[in-house]
């Protein structure tokens, strides 16, 4: 697809310095199967600004090529291979043009709709999660519509997806209940996870392990979801945590979330 286009931005030191290499590949997490070439977010975002307006030349995986005009002709494109050839620069790259372009709800939805199922890993996730400006400004009812489809999902990214939407835009007076009370509804047993759980640290990048319980990434979602509501709505997120029956291994992981960031260090957790 593009492959040709991200090879060139890649660091000497990614190539050549194995510690730092191996460094980046921990970071990201991306299970065996994916192919990760070592770009940075601000690369990826700067490249995905300049073909959503200009266009650029995509490489099949046969060989052929095809000239397209503008970033909706790219995104196509990404939809009609297998997201299994795909490295994973070039799923950031895709999410970050649904996020460039110029589109209308409906279009940015119908888009995701075949974005979201290959999500993978978190930095993919978040990555176009954080960056999805454009959400803060449309209507929320539609959006929130569009998400619990991927609450009521058993794939792990796809759930995590609408935790991460809804901690980095629903986060409100309107929206704060609908959200907890969505939330308290996962059901993390029926969720499946291509990671598999490990009480040690894995002894090379990419062995597709955590260090938690399966869904690591939805529970770790959660948990971060907690944590930033701690910081905006203290008095509310405790009376939540302290009634529902979020699992007792998530509480944990939100304590510890809220320890780490500067904004909830001193604020009682429960």
């Amino acid at each position: 697809m593009i492959e040709h286009l991200l090879q060139p931005l890649v660091s000497r030191r990614f190539n050549s310095d194995l510690h730092y290499r191996d460094g980046h590949l921990r970071v990201v997490n991306a299970l065996p199967t994916r192919r990760v070439i070592g770009l940075h977010i601000p690369q990826m975002k700067q490249l995905a600004k300049e073909i959503s307006r200009k266009g650029c030349e995509v490489v099949f995986e046969d060989g052929s090529r095809k000239r397209c005009l503008s970033g909706k002709e790219i995104i196509r494109c990404f939809e009609a291979v297998s997201s299994d050839t795909l490295c994973h620069e070039e799923c950031v790259v895709w999410g970050y043009l649904i996020n460039s372009g110029r589109y209308s709800l409906d279009e940015r939805l119908s888009m995701l709709e075949s974005y979201i199922p290959i999500l993978d890993n978190w930095a993919v996730c978040d990555s176009y999660c954080s960056h999805a400006k454009w959400m803060a400004g449309v209507d929320k009812r539609m959006l929130w519509s569009f998400l619990k489809q991927w609450y009521g999902s058993n794939k792990e990214f796809e759930v995590r997806f609408a935790i991460v939407v809804s901690m980095c835009y629903f986060l409100t007076d309107e929206w704060l209940d609908v959200v907890f009370k969505r939330v308290a509804s996962i059901d993390f047993e029926c969720i499946v996870s291509n990671y598999k759980s490990v009480k040690k640290k894995p002894e090379t990048p990419q062995q597709g392990t955590v260090q938690g319980i399966s869904p690591y990434y939805v529970r770790m979602g959660v948990a971060w979801l907690l944590a930033t509501a701690l910081a905006k709505y203290p008095d509310a997120t405790r009376r939540f945590v302290s009634s529902s029956a979020i699992p007792y291994d998530v509480v944990k992981l939100y304590k510890r979330k809220a320890r780490e960031s500067f904004r909830t260090r001193y604020v009682d957790a429960l």
